[in-house]
């Protein structure tokens, strides 16, 4: 077994072994052009390539320092902890972030959280959240649709009996529609976001490569709903939505969320990731999130949990401080959120 950098040349085969779209190499490309340093790394069983990882490096202001993050990754192990403490040292990380996105039973997955500890690596702050739902697309159309609770089908049927219409729309007047919209959600709901040159970026290198798809519900001649949706290695990821506060009443959002998953059976998806979910006993009821929950909830997805969130740890005086940074920062950013 052995590790090397991977080359142009194989990027049709890493994106087929990349477990997740922010492990694709068009992800990769689209956080290089953002300024941050990218590293691909193989892993090889003789010649044979098994396992990819990608790796970002973001600089730390004012500091001479970086910080590393292997998102949503393929599991790791020995062979590749030595390869990216050497890799992080090249790059002068403090820290590199380690967050695998495969799906374990919760005995396998205590075992994985197990080894990385045994790799010496700590738990840390989570970037992606450990859990997501998802929705089983090799079923029916009406058996999907009927597992829905009822709450949520009465919503669909609403929203068809308005004359909600649904379409993809990758025109540059919806996708500036679509960011007005998300950045009105975001605003509205309390979350951070990036910002728009972030999400223009992203998506002018992943669409052309055929992941990004902008989804709308459209009603009296207006947008009121816009899902941007990820398609990669037959799984149909929802990692963007927004909508507007106007005629709530036709329920545009719940019908949309259902033709998503009908344009995810067309085009040959077999799981409908939700990007993220929580554990609703997990947070308080007044939570930002429990919104997104109960929204998600309606459509009856399974919930499964990640692996937690791991450092390998580089640097343990300036991991410290950079720590105590960052929860002060976090902290001064919910305050302003609050006084505005």
């Amino acid at each position: 077994m052995s590790i090397k950098l991977i080359t142009d040349k194989d990027k049709g085969l890493f994106n087929k072994l990349a477990v997740h779209p922010i492990q694709s190499w068009e992800w990769g490309e689209f956080r290089g052009k953002e300024g941050h340093k990218i590293v691909r790394l193989g892993q090889y069983e003789g010649d044979k390539l098994i396992k990819v990882f990608q790796l970002t490096f973001h600089k730390i202001p004012f500091f001479k320092f970086t910080a590393g993050h292997l998102a949503q990754c393929d599991l790791v192990d020995a062979l590749v902890i030595e390869e990216l403490k050497k890799i992080g040292r090249d790059n002068n990380a403090i820290f590199i972030k380690v967050e695998p996105s495969v799906i374990l039973s919760e005995e396998k997955r205590a075992e994985e959280e197990d080894k990385l500890l045994l790799y010496g690596l700590k738990p840390g702050k989570s970037i992606f959240i450990r859990s997501t739902s998802e929705i089983d697309l090799t079923k029916s159309e009406k058996e999907i649709f009927d597992s829905f609770k009822n709450k949520t089908r009465y919503n669909i049927r609403v929203a068809e009996k308005h004359g909600v219409t649904i379409g993809q729309d990758n025109s540059d007047s919806a996708f500036e529609n679509y960011l007005n919209l998300l950045f009105e959600t975001t605003s509205r709901q309390g979350f951070f976001s990036h910002n728009q040159g972030y999400h223009r970026l992203q998506w002018q290198i992943l669409r052309p490569a055929g992941i990004s798809h902008l989804l709308t519900a459209v009603y009296q001649d207006e947008i009121l709903a816009s899902f941007l949706v990820f398609v990669f290695n037959n799984i149909l990821y929802y990692p963007y939505g927004a909508s507007t506060r106007e005629h709530r009443e036709v329920m545009a959002p719940t019908l949309l969320m259902w033709e998503a998953m009908k344009f995810g059976k067309k085009i040959g998806c077999n799981k409908f990731d939700l990007w993220g979910d929580i554990d609703v006993n997990s947070l308080p009821p007044n939570h930002p999130y429990q919104g997104f929950h109960r929204f998600k909830e309606g459509f009856s997805p399974t919930l499964v949990k990640l692996i937690a969130t791991h450092d390998l740890v580089l640097n343990q005086t300036v991991y410290k401080l950079y720590n105590f940074v960052d929860t002060l920062r976090w902290k001064l950013l919910k305050l302003k959120a609050k006084l505005e």
